[in-house]
């Protein structure tokens, strides 16, 4: 009987499989792309974590979902092309569902959202137009203050506040709202202030998955799923 040995770490996965491709068959994470090893391995999707009944307290209050961008919404890479006018610019891969489902959160919830980034690319303003977004900050890595302006516009208190974070610079902000939520591929210490981490990692459905357990909580995903015809109302 084969052994099933489960990685927390991505760099352990990767090790792992290009030391003895043939062993490695199961994986405790999600990396979305191929390990470095000739056989085609199955990546299973994680498991989605329990929910504390202290989690589902904090989403049943919340009435604005705040994230980052790079390592959020997106899986943290950079794309620079040629922009046509000579120079080169900066872009970034979404995700559809992740879209899809942020637009959920005010048409059934009135949840306003809002992107506070630490850079700043003109892909990232097009898809907030696209999709809506209430509240746009790029090129703060001191993310307190657009923070506390998006908070004095808005009057809604921290406490009814999500924030979906990944990183260092993420940590200011998700020590003051209300359900701070660090997604799978966030760094180790920003897990430990997480009162939830998603099962799935940034821009491959982490967000699609906060948005389901907000709106579950608040008894809103019955709505969503006659939406679109899969249960009745």
């Amino acid at each position: 009987m084969s052994q099933v040995r489960i990685f927390s770490e991505t760099h352990e996965l990767y090790r792992a499989a290009a030391s003895s491709p043939r062993k490695v068959k199961y994986y405790g994470w999600l990396t979305g792309r191929r390990p470095p090893c000739s056989n085609n391995a199955l990546i299973p999707m994680n498991k989605k974590p329990k929910i504390s009944g202290d989690v589902l307290k904090r989403a049943r209050r919340v009435r604005m979902v705040l994230m980052d961008v790079d390592g959020v919404l997106t899986d943290g890479r950079l794309f620079y092309v040629p922009d046509g006018q000579g120079g080169i610019g900066e872009t970034k891969g979404f995700d559809s569902h992740d879209g899809l489902s942020m637009r959920w959160l005010k048409q059934f919830a009135g949840i306003r959202v809002g992107w506070i980034s630490g850079r700043e690319s003109a892909g990232v303003v097009e898809r907030a137009r696209i999709l809506n977004v209430d509240y746009v900050h790029q090129n703060h890595l001191s993310k307190l203050e657009p923070y506390q302006e998006v908070l004095r516009d808005s009057g809604i208190p921290e406490d009814q506040i999500a924030y979906v974070g990944d990183d260092f610079s993420d940590a200011v902000l998700m020590l003051r709202v209300g359900l701070p939520i660090a997604v799978a591929n966030a760094r180790p210490e920003i897990k430990k202030i997480a009162r939830y981490v998603t099962s799935q990692p940034g821009g491959r459905g982490a967000m699609r998955e906060v948005v389901e357990l907000i709106l579950r909580a608040q008894g809103h995903w019955g709505a969503v799923l006659a939406k679109w015809s899969l249960r009745k109302q």
